[in-house]
């Protein structure tokens, strides 16, 4: 036996499997940071957007019997349906009204979307498989979930293509500065409502990417929008409109989780590791208020 070369094993399992749950936290996080972006809005139902799109794929699979492909186009088309109809409904009739109006509006939509899967979903399996190994991989002794690691490698692949969508596109530059100046933006030609509805098209879309992933390695259920708690930690951490700070924030949780649920729950009888994040977030609001990528506003008066 060699109790340092265990603990040392113990350790990377540990930091890997954060770092993998921390890749598939800042897919969720964009749904949140995206918005926040382009609007300078709040949604607060980041987990129930995840959730139902996650039950829609699910409902595709053993309801419809479409296949996994068929299945993650139907969620991706009612998602995105959802998300255009919710700016064309209701947040356009809210234009210049206060944030909290904003805010209350999406805390009640995701009151109506954990209602209706309740209501809709209720005898639908949850769960969504890959086609892949069950056993872990192992590797310098170190055991790494396939699952995490397929669904971790997804979520990267995503997070790089988004990331390309708004340095290089068309539309990604015109969400840009939309985000920096909405009254800049529309004087130089910019549509606003129609780039705004492109962006919670985009929450929808990815919104079943991340629900999807997260059935993988979880097993889903309605239990799964808790994951949106998990947001507002990393989101504010990492700078609330920096889609890098949301990665980093996200990846510094998944880590920090990992290492607590490790060393310190089972000191204290578990539960420390729930609450790690938001501990780490009243610290980094004492030192970096508007995160650690986060850009604070100015104001003219």
């Amino acid at each position: 036996m060699n109790p340092a070369g265990d603990s040392a094993v113990f350790l990377a399992a540990l930091v890997v499997d954060g770092a993998l749950a921390g890749t598939l936290y800042a897919l969720v996080a964009l749904t949140f940071v995206v918005v926040y972006k382009a609007s300078r809005m709040m949604n607060f139902a980041v987990g129930e957007w995840v959730m139902l799109a996650a039950r829609l794929v699910a409902a595709g699979l053993h309801g419809l019997g479409l296949g996994l492909g068929g299945a993650l186009g139907f969620s991706c088309a009612g998602m995105v349906a959802v998300g255009v109809a919710f700016n064309r409904v209701i947040l356009r009739r809210l234009v210049g009204h206060p944030l909290i109006s904003l805010i209350m509006v999406t805390i009640g939509l995701g009151t109506v979307m954990r209602g209706f899967a309740a209501i809709v979903f209720a005898g639908v399996p949850a769960g969504i498989a890959l086609p892949i190994p069950a056993d872990p991989l192992v590797v310098h002794g170190v055991p790494v979930s396939f699952e995490k690691l397929v669904a971790a490698a997804i979520a990267a692949a995503c997070i790089a293509v988004l990331g390309g969508f708004f340095r290089w596109s068309r539309t990604g530059l015109a969400l840009r500065a939309i985000a920096d100046d909405q009254q800049a933006a529309m004087t130089v030609g910019i549509d606003l409502h129609h780039h705004l509805a492109i962006t919670w098209a985009l929450v929808g879309a990815l919104s079943v990417l991340a629900g999807t992933l997260w059935t993988v390695v979880s097993g889903g259920g309605f239990g799964i929008a808790l994951v949106g708690l998990k947001v507002f930690p990393i989101v504010i951490i990492g700078g609330l409109d920096s889609i890098v700070g949301s990665i980093v924030g996200a990846l510094l949780v998944g880590v920090l989780e990992s290492l607590a649920a490790g060393y310190v729950d089972p000191l204290l009888g578990g539960g420390f590791s729930n609450i790690a994040s938001y501990l780490v977030l009243l610290a980094a609001l004492f030192v970096r208020p508007y995160g650690l990528f986060g850009r604070p506003d100015i104001e003219r008066v």
